[in-house]
């Protein structure tokens, strides 16, 4: 088992994880989703990093967090990473948030 191991069934099984449709009313698919709960900086990041590294253009990553500081790094590093922070979104027990590989 690698750095990332412990995650990597979680991830797997967010491949093809449905659509979502965000605040402005655009309806995205979601091409992968990243199970990140528990887990602090700087794994998020580079659990999106990685994710978004294996993604075509247009598709969109989602990203579950529950720790407050990852869910503030998320969207100014999708500048370097080229791609758009959509929206973030609070739910019961953690925050979703949306990015598109540019």
């Amino acid at each position: 088992m690698g750095l990332f191991g412990s995650k990597k069934s979680k991830e797997e099984a967010g491949a093809a994880a449905g659509e979502v449709t965000l605040g402005d009313g655009a309806t995205y698919r979601i091409a992968r989703r990243v199970d990140c709960l528990g887990d602090s900086c700087p794994r998020p990041q580079l659990m999106t990093k990685k994710t978004l590294g294996e993604l075509g253009m247009g598709e969109v990553v989602e990203v579950m967090v529950d720790n407050p500081s990852s869910v503030e790094a998320l969207p100014p590093m999708c500048d370097e990473l080229g791609a758009t922070h959509l929206e973030t979104m609070k739910a019961a027990n953690c925050w979703r948030v949306f990015i598109r590989k540019d």
